[in-house]
């Protein structure tokens, strides 16, 4: 079993809307420019050091990799805190390669996040939970996972990194369902494609990826530290229930931490968090009451070897 380490300052990154909720269930998830920019600060000012992104269309709530949605929001973001942005390149089912660039390509963000490989993404399970719905796109969209690949192949990777990351300077989120993408991630780090100091985000209880439970989440940490020694900083995001509970575990064991309304929907057992600030607010007075400090943002960049907010075209 991975041993604690000592006490650090921990990244708290905030998922502020994503592309897996639809509007149906939660009156709470952010649709609009202006209620991403206003969840986004706040969550900001609730002690998020990392703000990732998504956009959605403001009509009816569906994700949009449209860049022109993205600056209705990234510029009031940058103007009314330090936090750094991380802009998606997972976009959501029906985006091709570009447009799942285009944002990003457009803002030349700090940050952006990059899932290691292809794999299947099971959002169907929710319509067991869910039979009405505000929109006519929410219910197929969910059905419609159940034969969709979220593709990332290695060319496809090669190309998010030599476009994005050698074009624009920005460094990367590594999104790793499972321990597989580890391993790829370490090719890629092998073959000098990626540098230190890696981020590596572990995601649990995607249905695709790894399950929820505790020993793949130790199991994650001991294969990361066999990969990457000291070169890389790991975090850990769950989806729905487990979101606290993993992220006090990674926390403790040395980890960062990701919270959202991307990732769960709720701020306690039966209970619809009102806004991504409230999360970030709880697993805060958590990690807090645990003798763990917060990272500021600037100890974030500091900590990521990031370009700096000047540099980026937001």
């Amino acid at each position: 079993m991975s041993q604690p380490r000592a006490p650090h300052k921990v990244v708290l990154s905030c998922a502020v809307t994503g592309s897996i909720h639809t509007p149906s269930m939660s009156p709470y998830l952010p649709v609009t420019p202006d209620e991403i920019a206003r969840e986004s600060i706040a969550a900001a000012e609730a002690g998020a050091a990392v703000l990732h992104l998504h956009a959605r269309n403001p009509g009816d709530g569906s994700p949009s990799p449209d860049p022109d949605i993205f600056m209705e929001f990234l510029p009031r973001i940058r103007e009314a805190c330090d936090a750094i942005v991380n802009i998606t390149t997972g976009g959501g089912q029906g985006m091709s390669l570009d447009d799942r660039l285009a944002a990003a390509m457009r803002a030349s963000p700090e940050l952006a996040s990059l899932n290691m490989g292809s794999m299947n993404f099971g959002l169907f399970p929710a319509l067991e939970r869910y039979k009405d719905f505000q929109h006519t796109w929410e219910a197929p969209y969910l059905e419609r996972s159940r034969d969709w690949i979220f593709r990332n192949t290695f060319s496809d990777i090669e190309q998010i990194l030599e476009r994005l990351g050698k074009g624009h300077g920005t460094r990367f989120e590594f999104e790793c369902y499972d321990t597989a993408h580890l391993y790829t991630l370490a090719n890629f780090l092998d073959r000098k494609l990626v540098k230190p100091p890696l981020f590596v985000q572990s995601i649990f209880g995607v249905l695709g990826g790894q399950g929820a439970d505790t020993e793949n989440l130790l199991h994650a940490k001991r294969i990361a530290d066999k990969l990457f020694g000291n070169d890389y900083l790991w975090s850990i995001m769950a989806v729905g229930r487990h979101q606290l509970g993993f992220t006090t575990m990674g926390a403790l064991n040395g980890g960062h931490a990701r919270v959202g309304l991307e990732d769960s929907l709720y701020a306690g057992k039966g209970r619809l968090a009102t806004s991504n600030a409230e999360q970030v607010t709880l697993l805060r007075g958590i990690l807090e009451s645990l003798s763990l400090e917060i990272a500021s943002p600037a100890e974030a960049r500091a900590l990521l070897d990031l370009k700096g907010a000047d540099n980026v075209a937001f």
